[in-house]
């Protein structure tokens, strides 16, 4: 079932939409804050926490089913029409606890507590499973200079899986309770849930902390002209400029999982809720 509606979310302050004159001194003009549409919300899912676009431009969703490091064969991946219509309820074959996923060279990887299953991301076909030795909570995806990077959110880490091989590619104290990644170019982008930050990390693994402070710092999407959209899982979606300033958007007891952005649409899973939201990010 869907839900749609045309509303505007958490209305932006009247001065972040207008960007004062530039002084004589000034080098550049502050960014408007964005803004976000919820355009629809799809409902029967079974705790639903990750997404990826498949091939096609479907949406692929992770369904958790239950407790997140629970090995009980329960969990699946579900296919949605960029209209909020699930085409497939089961897709592919099961899992324990799926979640975070990233599509390269057209296979899905998906995180699975201490494995990285690979599908084929048209078809569903299983194709293999990288165990990682060590690893305690596996959560997001993302593909970065031609590899899929996955976070460990119980051991402060970020592995690397290229070839069919895994191997520990970033461990810091700072990323405690890592979990949001995104590849953006020659870095990329974490987010922690410890202290709410979001970081931009270098190829050789050095961090420089971008925002703090949001609580349980989740998804990560960049915003079309400029910034980011970070999710907060109890139910927050925040916009962070390329100033640090974090504004939230929306605040409400509906969780806010792997933010996904696509253009300047925005797909969030809603663990608690069972529903997946679409959204529209504006300026």
């Amino acid at each position: 079932m869907i839900r749609t509606a045309a509303f505007a979310s958490s209305l932006i302050l009247m001065g972040a939409c207008a960007a004062p004159s530039a002084g004589p001194h000034s080098e550049a003009l502050p960014l408007a804050v964005a803004s976000i549409e919820q355009v629809w919300v799809a409902e029967g899912f079974e705790s639903p926490e990750g997404v990826a676009v498949a091939p096609d431009g479907a949406y692929l969703i992770s369904n958790v089913v239950g407790e997140g490091s629970a090995k009980d064969g329960d969990g699946y991946i579900s296919r949605l029409a960029p209209d909020g219509t699930v085409t497939e309820r089961h897709w592919a074959a099961k899992l324990d606890a799926p979640k975070g996923m990233a599509v390269l060279d057209g296979d899905l990887y998906a995180t699975d507590i201490d494995a990285v299953v690979s599908f084929d991301a048209t078809t569903g076909k299983r194709l293999g499973k990288v165990q990682i030795q060590g690893a305690k909570f596996l959560n997001d995806a993302t593909v970065w200079n031609g590899a899929v990077f996955v976070s460990d959110s119980g051991d402060a880490a970020i592995y690397r899986i290229e070839d069919g091989a895994a191997a520990l590619w970033l461990q810091d104290e700072r990323l405690a309770g890592v979990n949001g990644l995104l590849g953006d170019g020659d870095r990329m982008l974490v987010s922690t849930m410890t202290t709410g930050s979001l970081f931009s990390v270098t190829a050789d693994g050095e961090l420089t902390e971008i925002a703090a402070g949001m609580e349980n710092a989740d998804g990560i999407g960049l915003v079309p002209g400029g910034g980011y959209l970070v999710s907060s899982w109890p139910g927050q979606i925040h916009y962070v400029g390329e100033d640090g300033v974090v504004t939230t958007l929306f605040d409400e007891p509906v969780s806010q999982n792997d933010l996904t952005v696509i253009g300047n649409t925005v797909i969030v899973p809603n663990w608690r809720q069972n529903t997946v939201t679409m959204w529209k990010v504006r300026r």
